[in-house]
């Protein structure tokens, strides 16, 4: 049987912690910065985890 592939807009998008965890990036903070405040900018920069609910299909997606 064939190797599965890894769904490659996922690759860009995520990243496992050393857990195993499943890290992602915020929404809204690639353009259309001048008019959100500091602190709001601030915030999307950190890392999240993902949620519980898509925690199955994006690691079908990674191929985990």
């Amino acid at each position: 049987m064939a190797k599965l592939k890894t769904n490659s807009g996922a690759k860009k998008r995520f990243t496992l912690t050393g857990s195993g965890k499943i890290k992602r990036k915020h929404a809204y903070h690639s353009h259309i910065l001048t008019k959100k405040t500091k602190k709001r900018k601030r915030n999307l920069d950190h890392f999240a985890l993902l949620e519980k609910a898509d925690y199955v299909r994006v690691k079908e997606m990674l191929v985990l």
